[in-house]
């Protein structure tokens, strides 16, 4: 062996590949060295950058860069063989995260190369880069920071407590441990590992106290690591029961929720990212760099988890990071409004909206005078659309509380809360109708006259409907609105107008026949006596009106009963009730008349209306 000093190649812009052995025959011309490797090297791909043939190794030979003196052709296709076939971009960079060189390390990848040479500084820990190559030579790309790390049993050991290493090696131990902690074990199987799952869930909980005691500020390379810790082990994907059912089948009330196996360990992971955010020793300026916009939306797709205790830890540090870093408060009121949007409008399945819009409650708690039209926009297009789905129940106390926030803020915003649950109040769903008047209660006890009047026309409307409810909840729950106080004041200030809207349903309640239930016949009795106090002579003229219109309603029945009989009478005559029938449709404008064969069923089944607006009937 010629020990020369090692020839090296410099393609272009690329870093400089070291050449680790040399041969005993620098005069191999350049075509007898293109001739001699032509069928036996292909294309190779170099760490991604792209294929390199023999004749581009050659062109660059003839540009002064000494490839030519390499030697024979047989240790060259040696060193040929070794290089990668099908590696990753991943693998450009090293275990600690620093760029490598474009090219990799030759002596990484020979066999028999000169364990001394100084060309294993140039890929990161010559230990880790050589470890991730196996035997015949293939390449196994390097795991990124955030993926997960296989458990190694015969490495993973425990480390030395923090009490017994003197305080200036206390740093390095902190980043030792956080490293030990990026593995994460299986947990769907409680007796495996059960030997390093303990150690981690020791060395985890030495890391939050650590964290909780730390003498100085936390400086960016660390900053660094604890998020890579925390990416590593909270960042999954969440298994949910929920995403094969219709939305008419899911009910998360009945559906069993899924427990997160490896709780033990989230917990505390998570309890130690809820102390470094909190810590005074965490600089937002710096932390901002790590904890960005990809970290918040990934921590929101984590409210989708069906495990409780999970998504408490994530209000609670959700609510922090929007306290502690001022710039990510847009992004996070954004990032939740379009899960919002997603809920309302297309999946209707979550199962973190009741933490949300706690996070929100408090949010809006917070919100400066006068509103900004964004907050404004947002309770008109997310807040009140959230009460269509059908499993309001599961939030609907949190979000109840930030409508009434809202109002409580800006008292003309009563207008729009009232007339959008008018929009939305439920048809059948008698549940939904008495949540709906509880929120109705709290947002017309901070609303004023003025917005009142706005609005009271079709609330009072869909309240009449709700008196007379089958359902005794609901009715007993419209009526319990006349016991505030302040809701009371206003529709005794606007009697004139509310009065007549409800009096039927007040007197279809009292009547004999009225409403089953006795204890809404009461509080109905009640009500009457209430506007017969303060208005006999009101009262007196909706009484009046009432009756009038029952003695109308008797002779439009009465009509109706007696077209009926003649049309009995008609096809009782003829003898055959499937004869077909003719009937004249007079028109204003344009007049024309107009002929068209009805069977009798049809006509008997259409109302007495329908048949007296269009007129004689003739038999074809």
């Amino acid at each position: 062996m010629i020990n020369n000093p090692s020839p090296t190649l410099n393609v272009g812009k690329y870093p400089t590949l070291s050449i680790g052995q040399h041969f005993p025959n620098p005069n191999l011309g350049t075509k007898e060295y293109q001739k001699s490797q032509r069928n036996c090297v292909g294309p190779r791909n170099v760490c991604g950058l792209g294929y390199l043939d023999v004749e581009t190794l050659i062109d660059s030979n003839k540009k002064g860069l000494g490839f030519a003196n390499l030697g024979i052709p047989d240790m060259i296709k040696q060193i040929l063989n070794k290089l990668p076939r099908k590696p990753s971009s991943k693998s450009s960079q090293s275990d600690g995260g620093k760029n490598e060189s474009a090219f990799p390390s030759m002596n990484s990848s020979v066999s028999g190369a000169n364990s001394n040479s100084k060309s294993n500084s140039s890929s990161g820990k010559g230990s880790n880069s050589s470890s991730s190559r196996s035997m015949n030579g293939t390449h196994t790309p390097n795991m990124k920071s955030n993926q997960v790390k296989k458990p190694n049993q015969a490495a993973y050991e425990s480390l030395p407590s923090f009490r017994d290493v003197p305080t200036s090696e206390k740093h390095n131990l902190f980043i030792k441990k956080l490293n030990m902690c990026c593995v994460v074990f299986d947990f769907t199987d409680p007796s495996k590992n059960l030997k390093e799952k303990d150690i981690k869930r020791q060395t985890l909980l030495e890391l939050v106290d650590y964290v909780s005691s730390v003498p100085s500020k936390f400086n960016e390379p660390t900053m660094q690591e604890i998020t890579k810790m925390i990416s590593t082990n909270l960042f999954r994907s969440l298994p949910t029961n929920h995403d094969s059912k219709l939305p008419d089948i899911y009910d998360p009330e009945d559906d069993e929720p899924n427990m997160e196996p490896s709780w033990p360990h989230l917990q505390i992971v998570y309890e130690f990212l809820l102390r470094f955010i909190a810590s005074t020793e965490t600089d937002a300026k710096i932390a901002k760099r790590y904890i960005d916009h990809s970290f918040v939306l990934k921590l929101l797709d984590l409210f989708d988890s069906e495990d409780q205790r999970e998504r408490e830890y994530l209000k609670t540090i959700l609510h922090r990071i929007y306290g502690k870093f001022m710039v990510h408060r847009p992004f996070i009121r954004k990032a939740i409004n379009n899960i919002f949007f997603q809920f309302i409008f297309e999946t209707e399945k979550h199962n973190g909206i009741a933490e949300m819009l706690e996070i929100l409650g408090s949010i809006i708690n917070g919100f400066a005078l006068p509103l900004k039209e964004e907050h404004k926009l947002f309770l008109m297009r997310a807040l009140i659309p959230l009460h269509k789905p059908k499993c309001l129940s599961m939030y609907h106390q949190q979000l109840s509380y930030c409508v009434t926030q809202f109002v409580e803020k800006d008292f003309k915003l009563a207008d729009i809360v009232i007339r959008g649950l008018v929009k939305y109040w439920p048809v059948t769903n008698s549940s939904k109708e008495v949540m709906f008047l509880s929120e109705l209660e709290e947002v017309l006890e901070s609303t004023q006259a003025a917005e009142f009047q706005k609005c009271m026309v079709p609330l009072f409307r869909q309240i009449g409907r709700c008196l007379n409810s089958s359902h005794f909840q609901v009715a007993e729950r419209a009526l319990f609105l006349w016991n505030n106080d302040h809701i009371r004041n206003l529709i005794t200030q606007n009697r004139k107008v509310i009065l007549p809207i409800i009096f039927p349903a007040l007197e279809k309640n009292t009547r004999p026949r009225g409403h089953w239930n006795q204890a809404v016949q009461s509080l109905t009795l009640n009500v009457r006596k209430i506007f017969s106090d303060v208005d006999q002579t009101l009262f007196d003229e909706c009484l009046n009106r009432y009756q009038e219109d029952e003695v109308k309603q008797k002779e439009n029945n009465h009509k109706r009963e007696s077209t009926w009989m003649r049309m009995e009478t008609v096809a009782a005559s003829n003898g055959n009730e499937s004869r077909y029938f003719r009937y004249e449709m007079i028109r204003v404008a344009p007049p024309r008349r107009l002929s068209l064969p009805i069977p009798l069923d049809t006509l008997i089944s259409a109302p007495i209306e329908v048949l007296s607006h269009f007129g004689v009937i003739q038999e074809i």
